[in-house]
């Protein structure tokens, strides 16, 4: 039987045991700071305005001196829960937009971890959101909740539509009289032009009949002189 050397194994037990609840402090700590850090970071996206409006709604209490409030109809109801619908629907087109972008930042070192768990966080809480709304739908209209995102895209796709539409109208008049600027700026110019050819035309010096050249008709035969001819007679 070997036997254990007990005070010699002391200092080495006792420097594992300090090192151990070293790492595990350190860990603990850490985890928490971490998990502050997280709770301290700015959200996302800001408030949620649709969805305050439709819990309101759905919980309307009695105003105080009133024994009873008005109830709420069911058509304005379901209207704050399809706006509400929409401004998720815009929100996860931003989410998708963004997270190829912060995944491709994340990786090259330019951004922090802090955006990335903002980033995160926000897509969670939109999970978290979809499934409260479908809940919601179904809880008013059965089978609403399978449709809802459908009729909510649609109404988000109008509305991007005629945003661009009255931004085209309120540039119409702008680009009008910038047209209109520059048809008057290549009338002005081409004027111009025309006047400075008749300028050169009327300083251009003439040039006399008498310096012209003459052609002459070679087939022509020179005039004889007129006159009688005496021809001799033999004698």
């Amino acid at each position: 039987m070997f036997d254990i050397n007990w005070r010699g194994l002391l200092l080495p037990l006792a420097y594992l045991a300090v090192l151990t609840g070293t790492f595990v402090t350190f860990s603990t700590v850490y985890r928490r700071r971490k998990a502050f850090q997280s709770a301290n970071l700015a959200p996302w996206f800001g408030p949620h305005l649709q969805r305050n409006i439709y819990l309101s709604l759905l919980h309307m209490e009695p105003e105080e001196g009133s024994e009873k409030t008005p109830k709420v109809p069911d058509s304005v109801v379901r209207a704050a829960l399809l706006r509400r619908a929409v401004e998720d629907i815009n929100r996860i087109i931003q989410i998708r937009t963004a997270k190829a972008a912060c995944s491709s930042l994340l990786q090259r070192g330019s951004v922090g971890d802090d955006l990335w768990q903002r980033f995160q966080r926000a897509e969670k809480e939109m999970e978290d959101e979809l499934r409260d709304v479908v809940m919601e739908a179904n809880a008013l209209v059965p089978g609403w909740g399978q449709i809802i995102f459908q009729s909510a895209n649609e109404i988000a796709a109008n509305k991007v539509l005629r945003d661009r539409l009255e931004e085209i109208e309120a540039q119409r008049e702008s680009e009008k009289e910038w047209w209109e600027k520059r048809r008057a700026a290549i009338r002005t110019e081409f004027m111009k032009e025309l006047d400075n050819e008749s300028e050169k035309s009327s300083t251009r010096p003439s040039t006399s009949s008498a310096d012209e050249p003459v052609l002459v008709d070679g087939s022509s035969t020179p005039s004889t002189p007129s006159g009688p001819k005496q021809r001799k007679g033999k004698k």
